[in-house]
């Protein structure tokens, strides 16, 4: 029997949520990056790692990289979570630039990657976050209108309110491809 195990990380909860639909979806167990034990990845077929984006980069891909050593001869899902919307083409485009930057190309054929649409809730950023949405809002008002791309106007629109995309539908085929 495929034993299945998810691990993430979150800051601001969206992740933690989708984790928790894929460990009841899959009814496996799911576990917070930091309670749980990279050793302890030798016991599972199939290992799942979700993690939010900050800044481009995925929160806590570390233990992917740091042991793929254990990892790569098992089934290993990442799922991200983001404000940007994975419909778009861009959006996935970007996002798996930035994952090329830390994982290997092995690693990037191997693994099964899925992106998931979380929200931002402005009033519990850490004091970093604030400051660099802050930041992304000026250069995105310092652009040309003609120049912005969906995710700009979006972001820009929306700055400063609490934004909930987290859609339970959207696990499927990340289930799918486990099952």
């Amino acid at each position: 029997m495929n034993k299945t195990v998810i691990i993430y990380e979150s800051k601001y909860g969206f992740t933690k949520r989708y984790a928790e639909w894929i460990a009841e979806a899959l009814s496996c167990p799911v576990f917070e990056r930091k309670k749980f034990c990279p050793k302890n990845l030798a016991q599972y077929d199939t290992i799942i790692y979700g993690g939010g984006i900050y800044a481009g980069g995925v929160s806590g891909i570390r233990l992917i990289t740091e042991n793929w050593s254990l990892l790569s001869d098992k089934q290993v899902v990442l799922f991200t979570c983001g404000l940007a919307n994975p419909e778009d083409p861009y959006n996935i485009s970007n996002i798996r630039k930035a994952l090329s930057k830390v994982l290997s190309d092995d690693m990037m054929r191997q693994i099964g990657l899925f992106h998931l649409q979380g929200g931002i809730d402005y009033s519990r950023l850490s004091f970093i976050h604030k400051a660099m949405m802050s930041m992304l809002r000026k250069m995105l008002l310092k652009k040309d209108e003609s120049a912005l791309e969906k995710e700009d106007r979006l972001i820009l629109k929306t700055y400063g309110q609490n934004l909930d995309f987290a859609d339970k539908e959207s696990i499927r085929p990340l289930v799918e491809y486990v099952l």
